[in-house]
């Protein structure tokens, strides 16, 4: 017999933001029509709107005099459309909204004209929410703000004001959303109202701060026949109480920096090593917090240390601190445990030792902090830390000096760091053949020069391959040797599954290692899987907190989302770590030629950062190229070009040569026998890695432009097709757009302008690289200029302001 229809709802947690127009039944019919034609328009125009409907993460509901936008892919999704909906309010003041959010569950269904609809208590609060709020108010639910705090650029927006209980006794605790730009940060009218009715005082708005989410609570839901969306009665407002603090787990430590005080300076990296290697062993207790070296090292010794502020920092309760004293075979290591919350010394002890027992002194000072904090240690756990990494002493110092290199290759723009690692780890191993971490970070050395593209060859491959054996054939089960195992898989050969795989092995026995995560986050990331991959990465960043490199690859993806203010807020978080970092403060400015055409801020900090440093101008010449071309300064891209390394810069596995810059500028100045030149020069060296790697996407792109301006029309349009082909969006979200992108510019130049105009569209519409002031600026598209297909294309990247 048939089987029974399904009557069960199936509900899902969705994040809503409901919008309203004030005044608006005070409108004339023709006004109101005008005022929902401006409203629908801006909505439509914001990035959030556009990048969630595209990947079906929206459900828009009508509402009469506003609308409720349902979305599924992100928590920040409706308080990043408010955002921008705010900003493009500015353009059109005769329109007055409120907003209100809230994350709730939802089910989804079909109305009766057959259309995708929503109903639920999700979407009920957030319309109760915004009912609250008065003319530019947005307004959040608790839980909503609760949710949105785990994003740290949310935070300076959030303020508690209080709780409001609606019929049958329901009670939501408001949070107003605003800055100096957006939002109204009066306190709602109704809200002042219940004040003066019940002679309470409001106590000052506090800052809403909260890490960590609260379990989420059992919600009924409503599901009303005929509509999907309850207009709910006025609310009573109770008074915000107290100030949510950010809760510090108990067990949590940072292992900070040990004092070298041995006269002969060399020895500092001995000193780190000690350090190192307890942080090492109390990373694998999992009942533990433990902050990843690259934050703590920022805690040099030297001007005295203020502990509870560097605790605070990093997010925990206790740090430990001490120094080391090497002379000849003997070794003095001191120790102390603070709890940094009330300054109180929990453990001291003083160790002289044999040099040879320097890795059982470790040992014992990890084993000595987890019974101070009372953490939970299994067998497994135990034996880690009681392992050595390795018995020679020299060995173990060389594998510090390569990994302090490797943390600083992260900022350069060479390989030279990357190169010193290897030959460094290569000596570690050749000393100790039993040495894991060795053959592990050797592994990574060689896995991050072939998937930069820095040497994308079998050869660098084979070594890769070399040294994850040896570190699997050491130690089969343990957790590094199987995090160098899923880097392998992922930068040599786009193996997803497999490297989650290691990845779910390695988290296991490293559940502190941020590493992890990050490995995650790119997976995530290049399977377009963008939600997973920012949490990933936060979750990377609360063990490692002071890691600028991982919030640039955190601003990154808002890049690539165009959700620029988040990239600002994050960059802003970096600069914060490291003010003088160039590539930080270059990208920084980036931003405003990348959202609105502005290229002035890049340009001014570029002469800044001349100004400063003349000779660092090689590290970071091709920004400069692209900011003088954009602006088709001509005589500065020329000064950008001298100032190149011979070799050209490699990005993301795209090798572009210095004549590659060359041909640009000569052909943007109409001197074809110049860009021919330049064009054979850059196609020699390009179709050489094309010849011996012809499977190389990358490679096949770039050779593809060149033989585009050389007016080699149809090897062009082979070239770009066929780099498409072995490297999809499908597959490879970050390269896989820039090839999209490239090929849009082989079809410009070859005059296949329908066939340029497709694919700018298609590259337009996901996550890419390709903005409104690319599309705005670079001279490479001069000839689309005019089309109104193009001009289109590009005012759909416009910020609200500048749209059409």
């Amino acid at each position: 017999m048939d089987a029974e229809p399904k009557t069960e709802l199936e509900l899902e947690i969705a994040h809503v933001l409901f919008i309203d127009t004030v005044g608006y039944s005070r409108l004339s019919i023709g006004e109101q029509k005008e005022w929902l034609d401006t409203l629908n328009r801006l909505v439509r125009s914001t990035d959030r709107f556009r990048t969630a409907e595209s990947a079906g993460k929206l459900i828009r509901l009508p509402t009469g005099d506003g609308m409720a936008l349902v979305f599924s892919d992100s928590p920040e999704s409706p308080a990043q459309c408010a955002v921008e909906i705010s900003k493009a309010l500015k353009a059109s003041p005769q329109l007055s909204l409120r907003m209100g959010i809230h994350s709730g569950p939802v089910s989804r269904l079909i109305d009766v004209n057959d259309r995708s609809n929503a109903a639920g208590a999700g979407i009920n609060i957030a319309q109760r929410v915004m009912s609250c709020g008065d003319a530019r108010h947005i307004l959040l639910s608790k839980h909503a703000a609760e949710d949105l705090i785990e994003y740290g650029a949310w935070r300076p927006y959030l303020h508690e004001i209080g709780e409001c209980a609606f019929k049958h006794g329901t009670k939501v605790t408001l949070v107003n959303f605003y800055n100096d730009q957006i939002g109204n940060p009066e306190l709602p009218i109704r809200f002042q109202e219940y004040n003066r009715e019940s002679t309470h005082k409001v106590g000052r708005v506090v800052e809403f701060y909260r890490r960590y989410k609260l379990a989420l609570l059992a919600a009924i839901v409503l599901i009303l026949v005929g509509s999907a969306v309850f207009i709910g009665p006025r609310a009573r407002f109770k008074p915000a109480k107290s100030t949510i603090a950010l809760p510090i787990p108990e067990k949590s430590i940072a292992v900070l920096p040990f004092e070298n005080l041995t006269d002969d300076k060399k020895n500092a990296y001995f000193a780190d090593g000690v350090q190192d290697e307890i942080l090492t062993a109390l990373a694998k207790v999992a009942d533990l917090k433990v902050i990843s070296r690259t934050s703590v090292m920022q805690y040099k010794v030297g001007a005295r240390r203020n502990l509870r502020d560097i605790a605070g920092a990093l997010g925990v309760a206790h740090v430990l601190e001490g120094s080391v004293q090497r002379a000849g075979d003997h070794v003095r290591v001191s120790a102390q445990l603070i709890d940094a919350r009330t300054d109180a010394h929990l453990w001291a002890d003083h160790y002289d030792r044999e040099l040879a027992d320097i890795f059982a002194i470790e040992t014992e000072v990890a084993e000595r902090i987890v019974s101070q904090l009372q953490a939970r240690l299994s067998p497994r756990e135990k034996a880690a830390i009681q392992e050595w990494p390795t018995s020679d002493v020299a060995a173990h110092d060389l594998y510090i000096r390569a990994k302090t290199l490797m943390a600083r290759a992260v900022y350069v723009r060479t390989a030279d760091n990357l190169m010193d690692a290897i030959r460094l780890l290569e000596e570690a191993v050749t000393r100790d053949p039993k040495f894991l971490l060795g053959y592990c970070y050797l592994a990574s050395a060689h896995d991050q020069i072939y998937l930069a593209g820095i040497d994308h060859t079998p050869a660098r491959l084979a070594a890769a391959q070399k040294a994850v054996d040896a570190a699997l054939s050491l130690r089969p089960e343990s957790g590094e040797a199987h995090l160098s195992l899923a880097e392998h898989v992922y930068c040599a050969y786009l193996d997803y599954a497999r490297a989650l795989e290691e990845l779910g092995i390695a988290r296991k026995a490293l559940p502190n290692e941020p590493r992890v995560f990050e490995l995650t986050s790119y997976i995530d990331r290049r399977q377009s899987r963008w939600p997973e991959s920012l949490e990933s990465l936060k979750r990377a960043l609360e063990l490692d907190p002071r890691n600028s490199y991982y919030l640039q690859q955190l601003a990154r993806s808002f890049d690539y989302l165009r959700r620029f203010a988040e990239e600002a807020a994050t960059l802003d978080r970096a600069l914060a770590i490291v003010p003088k970092d160039t590539g930080v403060r270059i990208q920084r400015a980036a931003i405003e030629l990348e959202s609105r055409a502005d290229s002035k801020p890049m340009h001014s900090v570029i002469d800044v950062v001349l100004r400063e440093n003349p000779q660092s101008a090689e590290d970071f010449a091709d920004l400069w190229f692209y900011v003088a071309f954009c602006e088709r300064d001509f005589d500065a891209a020329g000064r950008a070009l001298a100032a190149m390394p011979e070799t050209g810069y490699t990005n993301e596995g795209f090798a572009f040569p210095k004549s590659w810059y060359e041909a640009l500028i000569a052909r943007a100045r109409g001197d074809a026998s110049t860009t021919a030149s330049a064009l054979a020069r850059a196609r020699a060296v390009v179709e050489k890695t094309v010849r011996e790697q012809p499977e190389y996407a990358q490679a096949l792109s770039l050779l593809g432009m060149i033989d585009a301006g050389l007016g080699r029309n149809a090897e062009a349009i082979r070239e770009g097709e066929r780099a498409i082909e072995l490297l999809p969006v499908s597959k490879e979200s970050i390269n896989g757009s820039l090839v999209m992108q490239y090929l849009a510019i082989i079809y410009t130049w070859t005059g296949e302008k329908d066939r340029a105009l497709a694919q700018i569209a298609a590259t337009a519409r996901i996550p890419s690289p390709l903005t409104y002031g690319e599309l705005q600026l670079n001279p490479s598209w001069d000839p689309l200029r005019g089309d109104p297909q193009f001009e289109k294309i590009v005012a759909s990247l416009a910020p609200a302001a500048a749209a059409p």
